[in-house]
């Protein structure tokens, strides 16, 4: 199939496309013109490429880890690696956390004002409330 058609079944750009035979992440065959052309199990493996940059991974990672993948073997090397990311995310995981607490607090302080002046951080207002609960 061309790239029009897989960008379509695969619900991506062409441009996404492009960009991801430039990292190593597709490789299409080539028509004598050059135009790329793709095999059908191409939306998968896009599908796969997106669902791995929805983790957090980066493209030279992807890179890595797709031949990986193919080969239903992960060495330790590469698993140290993933390791690592998922430790990076998780502390991503907590701040975002932390950031919708404080903006519980704010909210909170914006639909309940109280007698109470304005606190100088929102830790300060979540620690308030906590003493008071």
């Amino acid at each position: 199939m061309r790239i029009g058609e897989l960008a379509e079944k695969a619900g991506v750009s062409t441009r996404a496309l492009r960009y991801y035979e430039e990292q190593g992440l597709l490789c299409p065959q080539r028509t004598a013109s050059g135009q790329r052309v793709y095999p059908e199990a191409a939306v998968d493996r896009v599908g796969l490429i997106q669902q791995l940059y929805t983790a957090g991974l980066g493209s030279r990672l992807i890179a890595t880890l797709l031949p990986a993948i193919d080969a239903r073997y992960v060495g330790p090397g590469l698993l140290e690696r993933l390791l690592d990311e998922r430790a990076r995310i998780a502390v991503k995981v907590a701040e975002l956390q932390e950031a919708g607490r404080r903006l519980d607090v704010l909210i909170d302080l914006a639909t309940h004002p109280g007698t109470q002046p304005c606190p100088a951080s929102l830790d300060q207002a979540a620690a308030r409330e906590s003493a008071s609960a």
